[in-house]
């Protein structure tokens, strides 16, 4: 049996208003369905666009969170600005607790000088320790050409521009199986309702529904903030950034309770609740993946950077076997655009950015780096001047395109604009507390209560 409960859901009525966000949204249904080549090959050499110094002799040393398919690519960005400087670039891996890696960086005298900030509330704490200067005229003037002011503002403190966001996600994607949809008999769902039902439907038909990383907390946060915003919306949203709400606010209530009609169900997950908390990211997307002819699982819900997982991992081809939808619409809110990402800064503790770390932040701002960049996959630049041709493949020009297209009329991850004690760290805030949800779907009130402490702490409250 399915379990009780289900057939109480109340579908939602009425129309829907047409906005950016729901424009956003089915344009990358249409784009992301589509199977498509690589494009034209044949591409003429490209005139640089930034004239950077010689730095000849000068070496810097960069700190980001990547690993993998991720680090390469970045990697590849380095070695032009290497060829084009004459600096010699070193990559230090800085864990995901970013904040406590500068920290202690900072504290033994040998801090990194570029480092890939994954969370505006992390950038502004740097800023307020005098961590990180504002960048200077050479980076401003590539972010006034290349980026819109929404895509600036994420990286400003108190009015001023201390970071560079070079490479961002769209977190509103669900990625599926062709094969598993194709033999349940199914089709995209474009609601939480026809999600659910979907599912169900699917595990009638013998493949388990829904592969879930919960092993890493910050998934997790994903699955909220996607339904927070399309069933609470953007006022709300923005409130809970702010602590302007608590935890316990009915809107949460309301949101968890939506996520425990898939949570709540230890049949639709993947290994269950217990096996879920155990997985991680990459595992959740291989076992969706892995099998081509009979699934492990059917769907993976997580940004663009899941196809880097398939490809590198699995021989699924994108487009063909790996398929994807948007986050769908919960009741009669608008289909939700999560988008995260990561800031590049200078640290120069109680001091002024050199010509070196400026040159960096200014060519990451740039196009000719974005280029680079997007033509290995797995990522999308918020660069609003990159020609969609640099991207590998159609589906990776669909998600740019929907992103880009928003404009500024997206939302920045929920838990990265809070402080990293909430937001972005393991064992405590929503990590924690959400985790606790899929391992109890049933005490909503319990996680809120957690939820709620750990934010008044994290706040200074």
């Amino acid at each position: 049996m399915r379990g009780s409960g289900r057939g109480s859901r109340r579908r939602a009525g009425g129309t829907r208003g047409t906005t950016r966000a729901v424009i956003a949204a089915v344009t990358m249904l249409t784009a992301l369905t589509a199977c498509g080549d690589d494009g034209d090959e044949n591409r003429a050499d490209r005139e640089p666009t930034i004239e950077l110094p010689d730095l000849s002799g000068q070496n810097l040393e960069v700190a980001a969170v990547w690993t993998g398919a991720e680090r390469d690519n970045f990697l590849r960005v380095m070695d032009e600005f290497e060829a084009r400087t004459g600096a010699s670039v070193s990559y230090v891996p800085s864990g995901d607790n970013v904040s406590q890696f500068v920290g202690s960086k900072i504290e033994g005298g040998a801090p990194p000088d570029i480092v890939m900030v994954p969370q505006p509330g992390v950038l502004r704490e740097f800023a307020q320790n005098g961590w990180i200067p504002p960048v200077g005229d050479l980076v401003q003037e590539q972010l006034d050409a290349n980026y819109t002011p929404g895509w600036q503002a994420v990286g400003q403190h108190e009015g001023e521009q201390y970071g560079v966001y070079v490479k961002v996600a769209n977190k509103s994607l669900v990625w599926y199986s062709s094969t598993a949809f194709d033999y349940a008999g199914v089709s995209a769902p474009a609601d939480w309702d026809t999600f659910v039902d979907t599912a169900w439907t699917v595990w009638e038909s013998g493949t388990t529904p829904v592969s879930v990383a919960g092993g890493d907390g910050w998934t997790l946060t994903d699955w909220f903030e996607n339904i927070y915003l399309s069933q609470a919306g953007t006022e709300a949203y923005d409130q809970l950034i702010a602590h302007e709400i608590p935890w316990t606010d009915q809107t949460v209530t309301d949101a968890l309770t939506t996520l425990g009609e898939l949570f709540g169900h230890n049949q639709l997950l993947a290994n269950g609740n217990g096996g879920s908390l155990q997985t991680d990211f990459p595992t959740s997307v291989t076992q969706t993946f892995i099998n081509l002819e009979v699934p492990d699982a059917a769907m993976v819900f997580e940004a663009d950077f899941v196809g880097s997982v398939i490809t590198d991992s699995t021989d699924a081809v994108i487009g063909e076997d790996a398929l994807v939808f948007p986050f769908p619409a919960v009741g009669a809110g608008d289909p939700p655009v999560v988008s995260a990402g990561d800031a590049a800064v200078a640290v120069a503790p109680n001091g002024e950015a050199s010509e070196a770390q400026e040159a960096m932040l200014a060519f990451l701002a740039s196009t000719d780096a974005a280029w680079i960049w997007a033509e290995g996959g797995g990522m999308v630049s918020p660069n609003r001047s990159l020609d969609l041709a640099a991207y590998p493949n159609d589906v990776q020009r669909g998600i740019a395109d929907a992103l880009i297209s928003a404009g500024d009329d997206f939302r920045f991850d929920l838990s990265d604009q809070t402080p990293a004690a909430f937001g972005g760290t393991t064992g405590q805030g929503m990590w924690q507390g959400l985790q606790n949800f899929l391992r109890n779907p049933d005490d909503v009130q319990g996680a809120q209560e957690y939820l709620e402490s750990q934010a008044v702490s994290a706040y200074g409250e």
